[in-house]
């Protein structure tokens, strides 16, 4: 339940009440149906069945696999598991092209293998990895590039994929965020030699906490196969290193409980989007980032905007702060970018010249809260309250840096 705001008193931020009396965050997950998942559970203890290429995952390989046009999917324990291992079975070594407008997990899976992630600048359009400044940074060294789908779109795969097969270099996508999206009618997780999914708690499409790595590459199904289970080939039979990636029976049972309502779930963020994409046209110096209309499939996951302080005269981290003080947890992704995070800022303390528009879009880029709890009011109170302090720069902004001292003292409390 929220509530309006129709002086600048109201605002939370300067004495009023929140907007919402609950907090209102960016991913709150998904669970599904109720009975549906309790009967699963039921027989996961009937069978005592609970992990090691279960039932349910092989269901929800079977199925994810089948909707999206895949040979092989390979269920995983979490999405960062998934990507190193992907990584490693593709023979990635030396330095590998990433952008650093990305969740940290995607530098860290490479870093923790000892391998260097290179950072490349984004496009202004989209915020995904810019073909244009890929090439000059290949060296003898390179092996290969992990292109990020960015909140549910696609990057431009062909432009990448055509200066990996100049320069032989493998391709592997992180499409943490681009579960059920798709890239010119062609479903993502059919690109590159593999692309790994998260279904961590936060996406749409959950499974507790868990991913997969998608392939149409039968050898390099059968190596990740082997990697995420020690290298088992049979009951006492070793013959490949491994490690420990499998996928739970009971997180298999909620993905497969959320797959019977996957189509309500996306049903759910568009008309979200298309309440935000109403509620948020015409504010000076605010973008709402959209999504393509000639995809005939995709998550709407993302409500992300960008802020331009020059034309709003108030910071991305100022309406951060106001909204945070109405209860609405908007997060700022990817701030402050990959190189500006350890280790590689000291590794790379000079990357942001090389960075301008990662540099500029990690202070613009808020993303706002959306998921099936949302209603139409919820939304229309939030793009209210932004609409509205974005016509009051000044009155406001006094009050934001106290704000901001206060929230950040309570985290470190935490």
């Amino acid at each position: 339940m929220s509530t309006r705001k129709s002086n600048l008193e109201d605002l939370a931020i300067l004495g009023g009440t929140p907007s919402f009396q609950n907090k209102v965050h960016v991913g709150t997950p998904n669970l599904g149906n109720k009975t549906r998942f309790l009967e699963r559970m039921e027989k996961l203890y009937q069978s005592r069945w609970l992990t090691n290429n279960g039932p349910f995952v092989q269901e929800l390989e079977s199925r994810i696999a089948e909707k999206l046009g895949v040979a092989h999917c390979i269920a995983m324990c979490n999405g960062t598991v998934a990507l190193e291992i992907a990584i490693r079975a593709c023979g990635l070594s030396g330095e590998v092209l990433v952008p650093s407008f990305t969740f940290i997990a995607t530098a860290h899976a490479l870093q923790w293998q000892q391998i260097t992630p290179v950072f490349v600048d984004i496009r202004e359009e989209d915020c995904t990895m810019d073909p244009e400044k890929l090439e000059r940074l290949i060296t003898p060294n390179t092996t290969g590039i992990i292109g990020v789908h960015l909140w549910g779109r696609p990057c431009q795969t062909e432009k990448i994929e055509a200066i990996a097969k100049k320069h032989r270099l493998k391709v592997i996508y992180d499409a943490a965020q681009a579960f059920l999206s798709s890239h010119q009618g062609r479903m993502i997780g059919s690109f590159g030699s593999a692309e790994v999914f998260s279904f961590h708690a936060t996406k749409f499409f959950n499974t507790f906490e868990g991913g997969a790595v998608l392939t149409n590459d039968d050898a390099l199904a059968s190596k990740i196969r082997l990697m995420k289970n020690f290298g088992f080939s049979g009951y006492d039979r070793v013959i490949y290193l491994g490690t420990n990636g499998k996928m739970n029976e009971a997180s298999a049972a909620m993905g497969l409980t959320l797959l019977e309502e996957i189509d309500s779930l996306l049903f759910a963020n568009r008309e979200n989007y298309e309440t935000y994409r109403k509620c948020l046209t015409s504010i000076p110096g605010l973008r709402l980032l959209s999504y393509s209309e000639q995809e005939p499939f995709c998550n709407y996951q993302y409500i992300t905007i960008l802020l331009d302080e020059a034309r709003t005269h108030f910071h991305r981290d100022h309406l951060l702060a106001v909204l945070h003080s109405e209860n609405i947890l908007a997060r700022r992704y990817f701030y402050p970018g990959c190189h500006r995070m350890e280790p590689y800022r000291s590794y790379f303390p000079n990357a942001h010249l090389l960075l301008p528009l990662t540099e500029q879009m990690a202070q613009q880029v808020l993303v706002l809260p959306t998921g099936s709890i949302m209603t139409t009011s919820d939304i229309e109170s939030i793009c209210h309250i932004i609409r509205f302090v974005l016509q009051h720069p000044e009155a406001i902004k006094s009050r934001v840096a106290e704000w901001t001292r206060w929230e950040q003292n309570a985290f470190l409390k935490t």
